[in-house]
């Protein structure tokens, strides 16, 4: 089963997430959320991306401050990978401008500040694209 992996930097990005599942859900498209600090469980992090590798087709990665997550994430596969900036002290823009400044080669689709559901959308689309 082809499903869109929602991962989740802290646990305090819980509510943009739900933006994400609400539209996954709208659309009966299976998903699994998990919340793995790129900094704190890089380990976790690298055993999820092996062991989700065969039925995840699509990767949402939500995180604030310094955002690595979903870069280092797409450094680790060759999945799509959304990546969705948190508002904090700065409003989310250094989340944005993290998430946007990616070096070459290592690609990550950026939605809107706290825009979960413009990341389900997308996914969804990515599907489509896939014939999924």
């Amino acid at each position: 089963m082809n499903k869109v992996a929602v991962i989740l930097g802290s646990e305090s990005d819980r509510a943009v997430a739900d933006k994400a599942v609400k539209v996954l859900d709208e659309h009966k498209i299976p998903y699994e959320v998990s919340v793995i600090s790129a900094h704190r469980n890089p380990e976790e992090l690298d055993r999820y991306l092996r062991e989700s590798s065969d039925d995840v087709s699509v990767i949402i990665a939500i995180a604030g401050l310094s955002a690595a997550l979903p870069g280092i994430i797409a450094s680790k596969t060759e999945k799509p990978v959304i990546g969705v900036p948190v508002s904090g002290k700065l409003f989310g823009v250094d989340a944005l401008l993290s998430m946007v400044q990616m070096p070459s080669g290592v690609p990550v689709g950026v939605v809107g500040i706290d825009n979960g559901e413009n990341a389900a959308l997308l996914a969804l689309r990515i599907l489509k694209v896939k014939g999924q």
